[in-house]
């Protein structure tokens, strides 16, 4: 209300001045009289407060009130019964109140406005009861504000209210709505212990000083978007049972927040982090797409799915899994009741997309319904603990006439969203990965080299292959590549599993090895070992004989070719190609063949299952 302005309602005018103050008293006239309570003549002042009987409505906007003036208004309202004063719908907007505002243990039974009012000392309204709506919009509290054991009913409407001082609120109970919004807190805020059963409302509210919501219990949802606390933020052992939402809130000094428990959502997408901060947090889930760290941060979570989407950090942040539950300054456990029914206390990672993986750390995390693509670095991400991820199916499936098993390994959830709506998708792979879009396989390889990378660094070598696997897979089934290159990622794939499957190898090797067996003994071994003839002439006067020796050619078999000599014959052959070694035995010329072959095949495919278990132990 502008100075120079009158009120809307008659006023006292005492002490206007044309020139300096042309409004005077802005005090609402006393029923009866042209004149406020303050300005009223005392033996008028006497017969109406002799008139006012407990539970009486009154109305003294813009009146300037003593404190003994307030005493005087407060004793006539005084039930005799409780020994408390009692009023019915109280009207103290635009108010001003010199002294200590003693409100304590009043009831008031209807509305109580304090709109726009200046205390410009104390302001006791201790186990005052508000049984209507307390509105306390845009007043300013110069000095302590003490709201302690208050019991707000109605709504409690606090907008735009300014707290020079320490403002005092613990154990309160606020039985609808609690209302700060756009409120600036100079002081000290506490409202420990304090019970809001309804909305609370703290939206663009500044917190100069400590913000204490320790041990508060939020029965419905608490609404901190867009506050600015710019000292300590404490919420330790802070309850809430519906969301929690911290959205494009500023947090500028905090070094903690909680450890808290919330049964819904913790909102903290846009907040903002000024300094070193640690975040503890018991909650369903955990949103912090686009939230800022400006310094080192550690997010320590228990029960929650976290939502990191286009998170920025400059410095190193961890998230980890606290395997127990969060132990409190006073040693205590805190309470973990909306979670009593689940065993699980895992933490599950929703998206990194969009992420700077340079400077995260994560630890003991469930990363199997992950969203990957996307993130920038993510090389370089640090996985400490036993982070899981989710694995292809294991069960035997039949696709028509021919059995599918896919190899066990590590599978990210986008992959598993895509082979899941492929035409003719075995069962198995899970579709319902919310927010995976189109990625496909021309996205999801680079995912997997910079996750094998990542394995890599960490001297982590069998999930380094098992990522290897899955960017050879991508690579293999994107429709970008060239045929003759699928054609040789397919033969790779099939006979070796990428290198990385012994068994395949090895079963690709006895194949092999038996085909050559029975090839040498059906058509690549002689059929006799050939003989040696020697043929010469005697000159006729003597003298030297020459002798020619020859040797038959290997005849291929006529007769029973399956025996157990030429079976051994075979293996013996076999076996020595595997090493490639040369046999020395007989060969027609369909068995020099056969063993050329063997002995180019069979130590490859020898060599790839060494390779596959070199893979599988090293580190």
């Amino acid at each position: 209300m502008s100075p120079s302005r009158p009120p809307t309602w008659p006023h006292c005018a005492h002490g206007a001045d044309s020139a300096a103050d042309p409004v005077g008293c802005r005090g609402i006239h006393v029923p009866g009289y042209t004149q406020c309570l303050a300005h009223l003549a005392s033996t008028d002042r006497d017969a109406y407060l002799a008139g006012l009987t407990p539970g009486a409505d009154i109305d003294h906007r813009g009146t300037t009130f003593t404190e003994s003036l307030l005493d005087a208004l407060l004793d006539a309202l005084r039930d005799p019964t409780t020994g408390s004063p009692r009023i019915g719908t109280a009207g103290f907007e635009s108010a001003t109140f010199e002294g200590t505002a003693g409100f304590g243990s009043v009831t008031f039974q209807t509305i109580a406005d304090f709109r726009a009012v200046t205390f410009q000392t104390t302001a006791d309204f201790q186990a005052v009861t508000f049984q209507g709506n307390a509105r306390f919009g845009s007043a300013t509290f110069q000095g302590y504000a003490l709201f302690g054991w208050a019991t707000f009913e109605g709504i409690a409407e606090f907008e735009w209210a300014t707290f020079r001082g320490t403002a005092e609120f613990e154990r309160a109970t606020f039985q609808i709505h609690a209302e700060f919004g756009s409120a600036t807190f100079k002081g000290t805020a506490r409202f420990a212990s304090a019970i809001i059963q309804g909305y609370a409302l703290f939206g663009d509210a500044i917190f100069e000083g400590i913000a204490g919501f320790g041990s508060v219990t939020f029965q419905s949802i608490a609404e901190f978007g867009s506050v600015t606390f710019q000292g300590t933020a404490e919420f330790g052992s802070a309850a809430f049972e519906v969301d929690a939402r911290f959205g494009s809130a500023t947090f500028e000094e905090a070094d903690s927040v909680g450890p808290l428990a919330c049964a819904g959502r913790v909102v903290l997408s846009g907040a903002k982090f000024g300094g070193p901060v640690t975040l503890s947090f018991t909650g369903r889930r955990l949103e912090c797409r686009r939230t800022r760290w400006s310094s080192t941060a550690e997010v320590r979570l228990r029960h929650a799915t976290v939502d990191f989407a286009h998170a920025v950090f400059e410095y190193p942040l961890t998230i980890a899994a606290e395997p127990e539950p969060f132990v409190l300054a006073d040693g205590r456990q805190l309470s973990e009741d909306p979670f009593a029914s689940t065993s699980d206390s895992g933490v599950r990672v929703a998206s990194l997309r969009g992420v700077d993986a340079a400077h995260l750390v994560l630890a003991d995390l469930d990363l199997s319904r992950c969203l990957f693509a996307g993130t920038v670095h993510l090389d370089q991400l640090r996985l400490e603990g036993a982070c899981t991820f989710d694995a292809a199916p294991a069960a035997r499936i039949w696709r028509r006439w021919r059995p599918v098993r896919f190899t066990q390994r590590r599978v990210l959830a986008e992959e598993h969203h895509w082979r899941a709506g492929r035409p003719g998708a075995v069962r198995g792979w899970n579709t319902a990965v919310l927010g995976a879009g189109r990625t496909g396989p021309l996205q999801l390889a680079p995912v997997y080299r910079a996750l094998r990378k990542a394995f890599e660094d960490g001297k982590h070598e069998p999930g380094a292959a098992d990522f290897y696997y899955g960017e050879m897979e991508m690579r293999r089934l994107a429709d970008d590549i060239p045929r003759s290159e699928r054609g040789l990622l397919t033969a790779y794939w099939a006979l070796s599993g990428y290198g990385l499957r012994a068994s395949r190898a090895l079963a690709w090797l006895g194949a092999a090895m038996l085909l050559t067996i029975v090839l040498l003994m059906a058509v690549g071994l002689a059929q006799d070992t050939p003989k040696q003839t020697a043929t010469g002439s005697v000159p006729a006067g003597g003298g030297k004989v020459t002798f020619e020796i020859d040797k038959d050619g290997p005849q291929s078999p006529t007769a029973d070719r399956f025996t157990g000599k030429r079976f051994e014959k075979a293996v013996n052959v076999t076996l020595n190609s595997v090493v490639f070694r040369s046999s020395g035995q007989d060969l027609t010329t369909a068995g020099t063949y056969i063993e050329m072959t063997s002995r180019l095949t069979e130590p490859v495919l020898l060599g790839l299952a060494v390779l596959a278990v070199r893979n599988r132990v090293k580190r």
